[in-house]
């Protein structure tokens, strides 16, 4: 396969729902526009794109990129829970890297409401997460709040019983990435959180409060992806952020057959596509300057910690509490405040990931910049189920 790079990326504010007067095709033009003007090119260039949604309605791709151009490309419609995001990214990769396109744009967008979030009113034959609903109903009573809020509310009571970690630790997750969205100025939330606040603020399910839970959120992301000729032919090199290796996977029976929450809710896909990205690109954690995980809640980063191999089983909760995982320490995770405080809009979320550790590795993160970044690694998950990892390389085609 051919070498891809990120040339250019973009995203608008991530907003609470409903907070702000735009259609999906705005937040869509807007992100596209910004990644398009960042690589200097013009949409005409554009030869393939994937775009990437959960709740807007179908061939809604098309729609959302018409007002940016109307030039006959092919549009593929992406839908894979929240990891949908990464997801687009990825087969705009392997259109770059297949030779199907010199230049192939990823588009990912969430306009969400509380009623899509809820649910189906009456209960459907099949759902998406039947699996892991037989594992936590056999262990766990159904409590009042969300589903997804549910299963990683008891991960985390799991986690406590299991290697002692503590409510503090948790909530330090909270307080980390809620003082890293104040250095960005595109995060839903900027305000610092003590670890008082945290630990008092409303209960969620189990351990986790409010403040260690991702919002609902508005906003959008792209990339712009394109070949290494592409980026001789047009001078592009000192902004060429080349994908090193990504690995996408799904459940095994792991997840399932061990009545573990921990399991249930991704940490054997995420060692496992972790493992593989590892492996073809020649490096290990210890090699990676900065990390965008999936924080959807507090407990779900210590749980990603230990499946990536920055820690050991049952030592995440005295990682985070150590600051390896913020400025000063080994690893800086989460520089833009993660899920739990950038914001979550589900199908913006992996390439909002990719925007940010572009800038990184660029130098051009302003506040939040990680010292002489080189490498990064980028985690999107979504269950029911689906893990991306991507790990990134500064420009060095200069």
């Amino acid at each position: 396969m051919r070498r891809v790079f990120v040339v250019g990326v973009g995203m608008t504010s991530f907003v609470k729902i409903g907070s702000r007067e735009w259609t999906y095709p705005e937040m869509v033009g807007e992100a596209v526009r910004g990644a398009l003007g960042d690589a200097g090119i013009d949409y005409g260039r554009v030869q393939r794109a994937a775009v990437g949604y959960v709740f807007q309605p179908s061939a809604a791709g098309q729609r959302a990129l018409y007002d940016v151009g109307l030039t006959g490309i092919p549009v593929a419609n992406v839908n894979n829970n929240c990891a949908t995001g990464s997801t687009a990214l990825m087969l705009a990769r392997e259109w770059v890297g297949g030779g199907l396109a010199e230049v192939a744009l990823a588009v990912g967008f969430e306009q969400m409401t509380k009623e899509a979030m809820a649910g189906p009113a009456t209960k459907p034959a099949v759902t998406t997460v039947d699996h892991h609903l037989r594992v936590m109903s056999a262990r766990y009573d159904f409590g009042t709040a969300p589903m997804t809020t549910q299963f990683f509310g008891n991960a985390a009571i799991e986690h406590a019983e299991r290697y002692g970690t503590t409510p503090e630790q948790l909530a330090r997750v909270a307080v980390k990435n809620h003082e890293h969205s104040t250095r960005n100025p595109l995060a839903q939330f900027q305000n610092v959180y003590t670890l008082e606040q945290v630990l008092e603020d409303r209960p969620v399910h189990g351990p986790l409060t409010r403040s260690q839970c991702s919002p609902m959120s508005d906003g959008a992301a792209a990339a712009v992806l394109v070949s290494e000729d592409f980026v001789r032919e047009h001078g592009l090199e000192a902004q060429a952020v080349e994908i090193l290796a990504q690995e996408l996977v799904t459940d095994d029976a792991s997840a399932f057959d061990t009545g573990s929450m921990i399991d249930v809710v991704g940490a054997p896909m995420t060692r496992a596509a972790s493992r593989r990205a590892f492996g073809t690109a020649g490096l290990t954690v210890a090699d990676v300057d900065v990390i965008e995980l999936h924080d959807c809640f507090s407990i779900n980063e210590l749980i990603t910690y230990e499946a990536l191999g920055l820690c050991g089983e049952g030592e995440s909760g005295a990682l985070v509490e150590s600051g390896a995982t913020t400025y000063g320490g080994s690893c800086v995770v989460n520089p833009s405040g993660g899920l739990i405080s950038k914001g979550h809009p589900l199908g913006a979320t992996g390439l909002a990931q990719a925007t940010e550790l572009s800038w990184q590795l660029r130098g051009m993160a302003g506040a939040r910049q990680v010292p002489d970044a080189r490498i990064a690694l980028a985690h999107n998950l979504g269950l029911g189920g689906a893990c991306v990892v991507t790990l990134y390389g500064a420009p060095s085609l200069a």
